[in-house]
């Protein structure tokens, strides 16, 4: 993974804190963590949150990996953060989801 796609994944500017979080120690406590970078801005595409207020939720969490700790900031960042939910101009839609757009034929 490139230094541009781990700043930005998945709709989360990381910034620096994607480097601190790959460069810290693990396993490390959410309030371990908080501490060390609970003031660092995360951007999304209709604002931004500290890692503290994306964390609040976690906050006995235990982390093995910056890979877990990207993954529980992923679930725990406003719904509207990451832009449309579900949209993927990639694929079709998943087994059992419905499509908004009428099927096209070429």
């Amino acid at each position: 993974m490139s230094d541009s796609e781990r700043d930005r994944e998945l709709g989360v500017e990381f910034g620096p804190l994607a480097d601190r979080l790959d460069r810290h120690e693990y396993p490390a406590t959410c309030e371990e963590l908080l501490d060390a970078y609970g003031t660092a801005v995360l951007g999304f595409e209709d604002g931004e949150q500290t890692l503290e207020e994306v964390l609040s939720p976690v906050p006995e969490e235990r982390f093995d990996s910056a890979t877990e700790v990207r993954t529980a900031i992923f679930s725990n960042v406003p719904e509207g953060a990451i832009g449309r939910k579900g949209y993927s101009d990639r694929t079709p839609p998943a087994l059992g989801e419905q499509s908004e757009e009428p099927e096209e034929s070429f």
